[in-house]
């Protein structure tokens, strides 16, 4: 194709708005026949996306290496030497323990709600995460200097301790609501089109390449390198044991430098959405005209005939209203997300202090926790390379509100599952009911693997899911807000955690499991009888929304539009 050729299709696309490529070959958009008779498949991954993911997981490393010995840190007293059978630091139980994990946990999911307006409004995500990443290192270092031997003697640990996870929670959500929306955003493409791929034989196929596949992909792929990172837990787990707990976060420490590394490094690459200030400020106009009005009465088109004196004063356009129709929906379903966090939350707690009862031989209780993380590495790669194409190639829609539901479903398993487990070991001897960290009962501690191949396998499902669906559901500019929301989820997972901390006991552990598992099993239907439409029209709600092409223009008169109005 000619440069001629190239320049007239942009034109042509400026004119008359469907995509094209950046060589300058038109996006041909599918038919409804095309949907019925032709695959869907995603597109390739930009190179950008890969470098977020990189940072994603040196972040991840750093988090999960952190918090794998977190709960015997707490939980333990100080052994007094190394390698230990049991090893500790505060001696503060497992009660205070699993309260200052579930707290952490909350911090960790109340702060992305700070990072992202900072990002939306103010800095945009790349300088958001920039500045957030220095206070994350601040925060370490504070951990692992209050966790050397003379700190543990002097008493210093418990106080340092609680400094450092307030400044890292505070800094680990400033990252976290805007690293998914940032490789999301390398991806520039936003309405499906055809193909036509050639495979080794010769044959050419006719396929739909669509942005609900591709981000599927990408988000698989960003979990993926999560759980890569995560696996960290395993070299601290094992540190811990054998050297302490000083070496054990030096480890994540270090690594997180290249995380602050690779953020500075891809400042040229990275495709970065400047924020836009008045973003909060239309959100609230709209919700509070909205009930007088209705969400279509916002719209500026209706607000021309039915009320002319306020259309003159609007700053936004009819896409944002419906934009924020499609979110409303999402956050709607985002609120069924708590019960299944305290699901999740199992694992690195309560289930970490169980296997603490049960015979590991030279294994620390608390690696067992990483089975999590590698169920993911494996399974992930699985999903997305053979079972969600195969289901496209057998044209089985399987949306996102199927995909959740399945999730919720296997983290009821794993908790049930645990009750059993739980019901066992108080069964067996020569302990019983009161058996402890140093009372363990004879039973073996590999019968858990099981729980955490379930959780994991629901993370598939449920969380990725999670993720790529608030990101397509979120306005042009209000990606990490949103993102923000679905993981505020989490901390009303760890309220709902706080509130079962009084029961985190033996012998009442079997009846807490039983009763998260009942709730989990029945919210499931639940959640997929309200919401199974949303699967209907979810490709339909995803092309609600601006030209790429016209982004640039419709922000300048916005803004033109905006001060006009002061």
């Amino acid at each position: 194709m000619s440069e001629k050729e190239k320049q007239d299709i942009i034109v042509e696309k400026q004119e008359n708005g469907f995509e094209c490529s950046e060589d300058g070959e038109m996006y041909i958009e599918p038919t409804e026949e095309d949907y019925k008779n032709l695959r869907e498949v995603a597109d390739h991954i930009p190179k950008a996306a890969y470098l977020v993911i990189l940072i994603e997981f040196c972040e991840r490393f750093t988090y999960y290496g952190l918090t794998g010995p977190f709960q015997n840190y707490i939980e333990n007293p100080d052994p007094g030497h190394y390698p230990a059978d049991l090893p500790g630091a505060m001696g503060k139980g497992q009660q205070t323990a699993t309260a200052l994990n579930t707290f952490f946990q909350f911090w960790c999911y109340v702060t992305p709600i700070l990072g992202a307006i900072i990002a939306d409004q103010y800095w945009g995500k790349y300088k958001t995460i920039l500045v957030f990443a220095c206070i994350y290192f601040v925060g370490l270092i504070i951990l692992t200097l209050t966790s050397i031997p003379a700190a543990i003697a002097s008493g210093a640990t418990f106080p340092g301790f609680i400094v450092a996870i307030i400044i890292i929670g505070l800094a680990a959500g400033g990252i976290k609501a805007n690293v998914s929306p940032l490789v999301a955003e390398q991806y520039g493409v936003t309405k499906a089109f055809i193909k036509t791929i050639k495979k080794k034989s010769g044959q050419e196929t006719r396929v739909i390449v669509s942005p609900q596949a591709t981000y599927q992909k990408l988000f698989n792929m960003f979990y993926w390198g999560i759980n890569v990172g995560s696996l960290a837990a395993i070299t601290t787990v094992v540190i811990e044991k054998n050297r302490g707990f000083w070496p054990a976060f030096l480890l994540p420490t270090l690594v997180f430098i290249p995380c602050i590394l690779t953020v500075l490094a891809g400042k040229n690459i990275y495709v970065k959405n400047p924020p836009r200030g008045s973003i909060f400020i239309e959100v609230f106009k709209i919700i509070r005209l909205s009930f007088k009005h209705g969400l279509e009465g916002c719209k500026p088109s209706s607000l021309v005939v039915a009320h002319p004196e306020l259309a003159s004063k609007v700053t936004w356009d009819d896409v944002f209203v419906d934009e924020l129709r499609r979110t409303f929906r999402a956050c709607i379903v985002f609120c069924w997300y708590p019960i299944y966090w305290l699901c999740y939350s199992q694992m690195s707690s309560n289930m970490v202090s169980m296997i603490s009862t049960m015979h590991t031989g030279n294994v620390p209780n608390d690696i067992m926790q990483n089975i999590n993380p590698l169920t993911l590495v494996i399974f992930i790669p699985i999903m997305d390379r053979f079972v969600y194409p195969g289901l496209r190639k057998m044209n089985i829609h399987f949306g996102p509100i199927a995909r959740i539901t399945g999730g919720f479903l296997f983290a009821a398993l794993a908790m049930a599952y645990a009750a059993g487990i739980q019901a066992y070991i108080y069964s067996q001897g020569p302990y019983y009911e009161q058996t402890s960290g140093t009372q363990k009962n004879d039973v073996s501690g590999g019968l858990i693997i099981p729980a955490y191949v379930l959780i994991g396998i629901s993370e598939i499902f449920a969380s990725i899911t999670g993720l790529e669906y608030a990101y397509r559901k979120a306005p042009e500019k209000m990606k990490s807000l949103v993102m923000a929301t679905f993981l505020l989820t989490n901390c009303f997972g760890s309220i709902l955690g706080f509130a079962l901390v009084s029961v985190a006991y033996n012998p009442a552990l079997k009846w807490m499991y039983t009763g998260i598992s009942a709730a989990m099993g029945i919210c499931a239907p639940l959640f997929y009888f309200c919401h199974r439409k949303n699967d209907a029209i979810d490709v339909q709600e995803d092309s609600i929304g601006r030209d790429q092409t016209n982004i640039e223009t419709t922000e300048i008169e916005y803004e033109a539009d905006r001060k006009s109005s002061v």
